[in-house]
């Protein structure tokens, strides 16, 4: 099929709009109306590789992404179900961060709104409503650790069965390790803060063993005097999540006395 008739494809499928330029051989760049929410086009190339048409960002979507979210961020929690969802909804393969989608039975068009509807679902995570954001930073801490912790040492709404039946004054998560219980909080507000603080109060008025961690979306959103008072009850705190997983997983392997291997 010619470029010329290869246009008048994407034209009927997605729209008029559609403009196509020469850029090498075998390569072409695919200019169209959508744009990302800050006002930048979407990047579409059609190249031919190893003998077979795809269409490929190169690489532009995510670099375009991480503008405003680390590249940690977009591969964890619910940005990434986000993500893998729109690519297995239509077709798109992640290659190494380039996104692309090869074309089959000269379907050209089809492949192009494919492509682009992809492109534009993915680009859906840089504005999440605030409270949307707050639930990908609890689920990406869950899995964060149900990922790196044993499920036997890891526990989620703890609370003391003995002094506390039901369920009054709980943590995020428990984990049980040869040092002892280590409580953690997942921190979004202050409202959040100001029930960690609680709880942690009432463990220890009852004389429990443990040690604590809060985990901040961002320390620098809480109020100073909840903070004050939740830094005085708390044996360590991270001031963002995606920043300090690693430093995360560290402290809890040496504070805990589990395994690092």
């Amino acid at each position: 099929m010619s470029i010329k008739s290869i246009t008048r494809n994407f034209r009927q499928k997605v729209c008029d709009q559609v403009r196509v330029e020469a850029e090498g051989v075998d390569r072409y760049h695919v200019f169209t109306p959508f744009l990302f929410e800050d006002g930048d086009h979407l990047v579409v190339i059609l190249k031919q590789e190893n003998g077979n048409w795809l269409l490929s960002d190169e690489g532009h979507t995510f670099m375009h992404l991480t503008y405003d979210l680390d590249d940690k961020d977009l591969r964890n929690g619910g940005r990434q179900k986000i993500i893998s969802n729109a690519l297995s909804a239509f077709s798109v393969q992640d290659r190494n961060g380039e996104l692309i989608l090869s074309i089959s039975n000269e379907k050209y068009g089809d492949a192009l709104y494919s492509y682009i509807q992809a492109l534009l679902k993915i680009s859906d995570v840089s504005y999440l409503s605030r409270e949307r954001v707050r639930t990908t930073f609890m689920d990406d801490v869950r899995e964060f650790f149900e990922e790196k912790i044993p499920r036997n040492r890891f526990q989620v709404e703890w609370h003391d069965p003995s002094h506390d039946p039901d369920s009054r004054y709980t943590a995020d998560y428990m984990i049980e390790t040869p040092s002892g219980p280590i409580l953690i909080y997942a921190l979004a507000n202050d409202d959040r803060v100001r029930e960690a603080t609680i709880n942690l109060l009432m463990f220890e008025k009852w004389g429990l063993k443990f040690r604590s961690i809060g985990i901040f979306e961002d320390q620098e959103e809480i109020n100073r005097k909840t903070l004050a008072k939740f830094s005085d009850i708390c044996e360590k705190q991270f001031s963002n999540f995606g920043g300090n997983t690693d430093r995360l997983l560290k402290y809890v392997q040496e504070s805990g006395g589990l395994a690092t291997g």
